[in-house]
């Protein structure tokens, strides 16, 4: 029997003895059977130091020191390759021949669908109401610096990928921390090995949690919004929802990149026009307040009146917010990149400064404003709320766009999910070995977490989400540290190539 067949059926089998254990207290049940372990989890990784008040966790000081450091040491190659990443993207220097699976367009579809999703919509919304306006700035701020993280670690991951006799690639952070530290010596052997098992570690339960469950969870919120609130039918049936994604995800999945690949670079471009069209609809219909949203943004940034914190608090809800939504520096996106066909490194990380412009600087800075301009930010607000709020503020424009925004949700949870499982996937081998059996077992269980997560409330969700997906950034950048002479020297070779003209063209503008 064949590989996908053996999945679809192994997973008809999960959904079917799942289903006869549900019955109306099974929400309920999950909840308090995983908040104990969510919450310990959040405590150890979120260790936090006050600085005016405001206490700040350590990981997100390590992953906006590294972006900067990143950006000054390759001389802002966020602003010098951005037009060369470009060229890239649309297949000007495009190789088929060269070791991979997926052209450079797929496997940035792939990576900004493990990244554009919910953060941009509910992550910005909660922002925007807890550090009003000025956190819009920040959030810029760090989406722009991010670029320079992406670019570190997308290169290490196709210069330290394995290829496979059938073809395939696996890469990540899991190969240049063991690979790219044993080329130091035996000292840093024993380190990198130590390292990459920790972020694999840390992977896993981040594709279980941010890329799995936080999706469902709040997908399954706005299906709940729009089809009657806590009174309608599906209030109280998330393992529903999720037993009926869990299957659309299966069949995808099955596929390995490839199949992911096809999917999302159809899925990404559709999402992301419709959702940029309609937020740029309301903000230029309302044209008249953009120089007053602006300003608000700006003088919030440095100011900060009223705003718990002042602004430290501003700046540590946008740092936070731009920092879970972009990944940049989590290590992730490598994954999805070393997949790519090319035959230098470099080329990837040009490639990957996209994914922070596209899912920070763009879509999130399009959803603040809406939500500023429409006057719908509530400093009161529950942070589980976030999909809600940004409903509203679309639907004081367009009095049907909750339906739009649910479609929206639900694709962008999806594709999310669909690139996390590969992310998953590639650190769950990393651990047990590259065969069907664990190929097998990691999707399952994959599934089993979408089912999960739509049962679970959204409190203990948020916390094991951003717990697991923000500890990668500590073997993930302290690796990157020490390979930056690597990156350099990539860099460097292939930019006097590229200036002097000798790069084959094999597109013609």
């Amino acid at each position: 029997m064949s590989k996908p067949r053996v999945g679809i059926t192994t997973l008809i089998c999960l959904i079917a003895s799942f289903s006869a254990f549900a019955d109306m207290g099974i929400d309920e049940r999950i909840n308090l059977a995983t908040k104990p372990f969510a919450d310990a989890v959040a405590g150890a990784v979120f260790s936090s130091f006050a600085v005016a008040g405001v206490q700040i966790p350590f990981v997100l000081v390590w992953l906006i020191a590294a972006a900067i450091i990143f950006t000054f040491y390759f001389k802002f190659i966020n602003l010098r390759a951005f037009k060369h990443g470009f060229e890239l993207v649309r297949g000007d220097y495009y190789d088929p021949e060269s070791a991979g699976e997926v052209t450079h367009f797929q496997a940035l579809a792939t990576a900004l669908s493990g990244t554009v999703g919910l953060g941009n919509i509910a992550g910005v919304a909660v922002a925007v109401s807890l550090g009003g306006p000025g956190a819009t700035f920040w959030m810029i701020l760090a989406g722009f610096l991010g670029m320079s993280s992406k670019f570190t670690e997308c290169t290490l991951g196709v210069k330290y990928r394995d290829e496979l006799p059938d073809g395939t690639v696996s890469g990540g952070p899991m190969y240049y921390l063991t690979k790219g530290l044993a080329e130091k010596g035996a000292g840093f052997a024993k380190l990198g090995k130590l390292l990459a098992v920790m972020f694999a570690i840390f992977c896993v339960g981040g594709s279980f949690g941010g890329g799995n469950m936080f999706q469902a969870n709040q997908s399954f919120a706005q299906v709940v919004n729009v089809t009657g609130g806590d009174t309608g039918w599906l209030a109280d049936k998330g393992w529903l929802f999720g037993l009926i994604v869990a299957t659309l995800v299966g069949l995808v999945i099955m596929g390995g990149i490839k199949g992911i690949a096809r999917v999302t670079s159809k899925i990404v471009p559709f999402m992301a026009v419709t959702y940029v069209t309609a937020g740029l609809a309301i903000i230029f219909m309302n044209y008249s307040m953009i120089p007053e949203a602006i300003g608000a943004i700006i003088d919030g940034a440095f100011t900060a009146e009223g705003i718990s914190g002042g602004v430290i608090g501003v700046l540590f809800q946008g740092f936070k917010r731009a920092a879970f939504s972009n990944e940049a520096g989590i290590g992730s996106a490598a994954i999805a990149h070393s997949a790519v066909q090319t035959n230098r490194p470099v080329t990837e990380g040009f490639v990957a400064l996209y994914e922070p412009f596209v899912d920070t600087i763009v879509v999130c800075t399009i959803t603040a404003l809406v939500i500023i301009i429409t006057g719908t930010w509530d400093p009161s607000i529950d942070p589980g709320a976030g999909v809600q709020l940004t409903s509203t503020a679309f639907e004081s424009a367009f009095s049907w766009f909750p339906w739009v925004l649910t479609v929206a949700v639900v694709l962008f949870a999806f594709s999310t999910m669909i690139s996390w499982s590969y992310y998953g996937l590639k650190a769950w081998t990393f651990l047990f070995g590259e065969n069907r059996f664990t190929d097998i077992t990691y999707k399952l269980l994959f599934l089993f977490f979408v089912v999960v997560g739509s049962s679970m409330q959204l409190g203990s969700v948020i916390d094991f989400s951003d717990a697991m997906i923000f500890a990668m950034a500590f073997p993930n950048l302290l690796g990157c540290y020490f390979l930056l002479p690597v990156v350099k020297k990539e860099l460097d070779e292939y930019w006097a190539d590229y200036k002097s003209g000798k790069l084959v063209k094999t597109r013609v503008s």
